[in-house]
């Protein structure tokens, strides 16, 4: 266990586990986003392609990656772990390992936000903040009808349930209001995608990280250990529970909201990165800092296979994570009855 003093009276304690693979997670983020940087179209070599991140290079090879593939790493980077972060958020509150943004309905929510948009004629820099109004509206629902304070637990997952069988619906009788060429628009959002995605996309996502991932670090994750023990025993040790939970949870919201307004409601990212995590650290509690290193590696490496997994096609990238994150679901659920039998 490492214990960090930090000013104001605050400590950070780590355990070498967990470092060690929110350190692995981010270094094989880091290689996965040089190597993506460097293929496509127009093959860059690794090193050419360092050499333009440092401010070198010529001016076609500067041109390529810094104008159309950094912004698109960028968004993949911070929309990965904002996932993951949010992903291990959610599981620790309501202490189940399903309970993810995609499962509560808050993923959907920012689907409805943007397909009421496209339902209305309205542009693309308009989608963004309504996924972000929807993801927000629906968070708040999900809180208020799981009863607020008392909102944890089995109770949140099957109000979110609920929410995402609802607002599926509505989501479908959108699309079909929509015109055909916008809902062909909309229908590739919908199954998550980073194709030309800019600055303007992840600059709002990132500021977001670097509030809330040390916010939530510093000052939450102690207290979330606890509750994951039970509300009566986190309060018996003075954490002021509900006040805690209303705020990570208002966190993760915002964070994917904002990552469904930048990528689009990439799939099963959010579950898969923190049970990952959780199972590579071996240990309880939320493990937030290695299920947002390990979001970022999988959302590069999914757009990456996406990119290439088929000549002459780019699938999107929430495809992918769909597949592999509904196979590892599948693989986990059948190891656990084999193992109980």
């Amino acid at each position: 266990m490492i214990v960090l003093r930090l000013p104001g009276g605050l400590s950070l304690r780590l355990r070498l586990r967990a470092v060690a693979v929110g350190l692995a997670g981010g270094l094989l983020a880091l290689a996965l986003g040089v190597l993506a940087v460097a293929t496509g179209d127009y093959p860059i070599a690794p090193g050419d392609a360092l050499r333009v991140l440092a401010g070198g290079g010529g001016p076609a090879d500067r041109f390529i990656v810094t104008e159309l593939r950094l912004p698109r790493l960028a968004t993949a980077l911070a929309a990965g772990a904002a996932l993951g972060l949010a992903g291990a958020v959610f599981q620790s509150v309501t202490r189940n390992p399903l309970g993810s943004p995609d499962v509560l309905g808050v993923t959907s929510g920012a689907a409805t936000g943007a397909l009421v948009v496209v339902a209305l004629g309205g542009d693309s820099a308009a989608l963004g903040g309504a996924a972000v109004a929807g993801g927000l509206s629906t968070g708040a629902l999900l809180y208020v009808l799981a009863g607020r304070p008392d909102a944890a637990g089995q109770r949140l997952v099957l109000v979110g349930i609920g929410i995402t069988a609802i607002l599926t619906g509505v989501n479908g009788w959108l699309l079909t209001r929509a015109p055909l060429t916008d809902a062909a628009r909309a229908a590739l959002w919908l199954t998550g995608s980073l194709d030309g995605r800019g600055w303007a996309n992840a600059l709002p996502l990132l500021a977001a990280l670097v509030v809330l991932l040390p916010a939530v670090l510093l000052a939450r994750a102690p207290a979330l250990r606890l509750i994951e023990m039970g509300d009566d025993t986190a309060a018996a040790l003075g954490v002021p529970v509900h006040r805690v939970r209303l705020g990570v949870l208002g966190a993760a919201v915002l964070l994917v909201s904002l990552a469904a307004a930048a990528a689009g409601p990439v799939s099963f990212l959010a579950l898969t990165a923190p049970h990952l995590a959780r199972r590579l650290t071996r240990a309880p509690g939320p493990n937030l800092l290695p299920a947002a290193a390990l979001g970022a590696a999988l959302l590069v490496a999914a757009d990456q296979l996406a990119q290439h997994a088929v000549a002459g096609h780019q699938l999107p990238v929430g495809v992918v994570t769909g597949v592999l994150g509904g196979g590892y679901l599948a693989w986990l659920l059948t190891g656990e009855r084999r193992g109980r039998r």
